[in-house]
């Protein structure tokens, strides 16, 4: 399984289409969870209202400027190589506050997508387009150029 945690909701139909789109996409791969927690106004609050989604045999994966940058094959491969020993990979996506040192100390993996800021639903919409285009890597399917 695939969760996706994300702090704050999509306002955009347009960002909601993307994204949906390609939950559907990723769905005929791996089940497939996105769940949204309240924004909050500082970041212990987030912490806490994200930490209950998370188990202790899931593989973490936050969403960080500073985290390891990846081409769309390391994380293919990567992905493949976390399904052999754990059954749900945890993205967690934090607010514009960031995200909490507890997050980060819980995460298995920092991965930075870019040096850029970039909006909140965009950014959500990015992930879940590498992450099927990671799927369709792992499988040999045409899409990935």
């Amino acid at each position: 399984m695939i969760k996706i945690l994300c702090v704050g909701k999509i306002k955009e139909n347009y960002l909601k289409e993307m994204i949906q789109d390609y939950e559907k996409r990723i769905s005929k791969y791996h089940k497939i969870e996105i769940i949204e927690v309240k924004d909050e106004d500082n970041l212990e609050k987030e912490r806490d209202h994200l930490l209950p989604f998370i188990s202790n045999r899931d593989y973490v994966i936050t969403l960080e400027i500073l985290g390891k940058m990846m081409t769309s094959e390391e994380l293919a491969k990567k992905i493949d190589e976390i399904y052999l020993t754990h059954s749900t990979i945890t993205f967690v996506i934090g607010s514009s506050l960031g995200l909490h040192e507890d997050l980060k100390k819980r995460a298995n993996l920092a991965v930075s997508f870019s040096k850029f800021t970039f909006p909140h639903g965009l950014f959500r919409g990015v992930l879940l387009e590498q992450i099927y285009r990671s799927f369709k890597i792992l499988n040999n399917e045409s899409y990935h150029k």
